[in-house]
């Protein structure tokens, strides 16, 4: 599975946040569901990679079933790479 999470720390009303990206749509929808995100929470917006944000507990169990950790220069450089597939 190709899924990731960054290292982002971005305070959210009580909640940490950071990101849960994936190399797939059906990879990254998968892993949400998995870890009871509800799908209403995914983005998809101009030059960004889809994604959701999710808190750090999430997180913990998106590690625990498998996503690998990515630093932000890492997911830096796929949203570049995104752009660049994007039409």
């Amino acid at each position: 599975m190709s899924v990731y999470v960054d290292q982002m720390r971005t305070p959210y009303g009580r909640m940490i946040m950071c990101h849960l990206v994936a190399d797939t749509a059906a990879e990254l929808h998968a892993m949400a569901a998995r870890i009871g995100v509800a799908r209403r929470w995914f983005q998809q917006k101009p030059g960004t990679l889809p994604h959701y944000d999710i808190c750090l507990s999430k997180r913990a169990l998106a590690l625990g079933a498998g996503a690998q950790k990515i630093s932000r220069e890492d997911l830096v450089g796929r949203i570049r790479r995104a752009r660049m597939d994007a039409p």
